[in-house]
């Protein structure tokens, strides 16, 4: 197998080069042994690794490659790790033994995609051969705007974003640029836009899609009890109010602060199991329960940003399924969460204001052109992939 692979920056002309992948319970010394490094060598390099890669991290699956003499018995002289398919870690096996860390060259490349919703949003990105990537991009923007356990038949979407490409193959997502979400017939715009020292993305009126809190606490899961004030109590066998929203979801999905704020509680009661609760602010406190496990860290008087796993679903306490019940309190008093109206936060500052509005011109009349793909309605749109 002798090949000029030059890939890693690395000239192989000659060489002998092996690829593989590292196998479940391999170690770096199962790979590195029958190529003539010895244990000693080995424990060398573990401990030369550590502040760069911990070599007991290596993950089943990914690929490496092995750079040898072009002897009789090739000795390696580099092991390379593929962390991923951009980035990687070498390891100079000869007499300097460093280790440093290494990147593939990337590309971006702009394109566009569209949808309308007739099942589910994952299920029209499939039908497509678009990455289902691209919801949980959508789910991260609009998760201040669009309750996305709500979606109906007929909303539909628009996108251009970028994919990064390595040596023209595409490797993931890079970014969503601008983003249609028409949700209940109501048009969801985003555009992202820089101001001072951060991305953000905004509306066409030059609003904030970031508000106070998330829509909810996980990203993806299903509804399966809402907020009433009077639920037959599947466990109890009797009727009473439920003030607050059961999202169900696999055991060990993370659990999301949906704002800003101070953990006031995390601790284990009989009804509630495993919970936390956490102040936002002197009007609004939110409240999780029936973990299967409070995150690391999270104690009484930590402070969680937006987003931040705070536990894990489960179905601790009071409960028959792995779900979290979301808890919403406004000056002390329960409500439905979805139903209440949350200000945006801070829009375009009037310092931007020009450069914004001019964002806009080069980026609305692009994607409202965008053709609208409805599978129902073939002849009628056609997108970019």
């Amino acid at each position: 197998n002798r090949e000029c692979h030059d890939e890693f920056g690395i000239a192989t002309d000659g060489q002998h080069v092996v690829k593989g992948k590292i196998q479940p319970n391999q170690f770096l010394a199962d790979i590195l042994l029958p190529f003539g490094i010895n244990y000693a060598q080995i424990t060398h390099i573990a401990e030369k690794s550590k502040s760069v890669f911990d070599i007991r991290k290596l993950v089943a699956g990914k690929n490496y490659t092995l750079i040898c003499s072009n002897d009789p018995d090739p000795k390696a002289e580099f092991f390379i790790y593929e962390a991923s398919a951009v980035d990687f870690v070498v390891f100079n096996l000869r007499d300097t033994m460093s280790i440093y860390r290494g990147s593939r060259p990337t590309s971006l490349e702009l394109r566009t995609a569209s949808g309308v919703i007739h099942s589910s949003l994952y299920q029209t990105l499939v039908e497509q051969d678009l990455s289902p990537a691209l919801a949980m991009e959508m789910a991260d923007i609009y998760a201040w705007t669009i309750d996305f356990y709500r979606i109906q038949k007929g909303d539909y979407f628009k996108l251009m974003y970028t994919v990064k490409k390595v040596q023209n193959q595409v490797v993931g997502i890079d970014e969503v640029k601008a983003a249609l979400f028409s949700h209940y017939d109501n048009p969801y715009y985003a555009f992202l836009f820089k101001q001072d020292e951060g991305f953000d993305y905004f509306d066409e009126a030059g609003n904030s899609l970031r508000k106070a809190f998330l829509q909810a606490p996980l990203k993806f899961s299903r509804i399966s009890s809402g907020y009433t004030q009077k639920r037959f109590h599947p466990v109890q066998k009797r009727w009473k109010a439920h003030l607050g929203t059961d999202y169900a979801a696999p055991t060990g999905t993370p659990i999301m602060s949906v704002g800003d704020g101070i953990v006031v509680e995390a601790t284990y009661k009989t009804f509630n199991g495993n919970y936390v609760k956490v102040k936002h602010n002197s009007t609004y406190t939110t409240q999780y329960l029936h973990m299967s496990k409070i995150a690391t860290g999270i104690k009484p008087g930590v402070r969680v940003k937006q987003g931040e796993t705070i536990g894990y679903i489960g179905s601790t306490g009071l409960a028959t399924g792995p779900h979290v019940c979301f808890r919403f309190w406004k000056n002390g008093i329960q409500i439905d969460h979805r139903q209440e109206k949350i200000p945006p936060s801070e829009p375009i500052k009037s310092s931007y204001r020009g450069a914004y509005d001019q964002h806009l011109i080069d980026w609305k009349d692009r994607l409202d052109d965008i053709p609208l793909y409805d599978k129902e309605k073939p002849n009628l749109a056609a997108i970019g992939n």
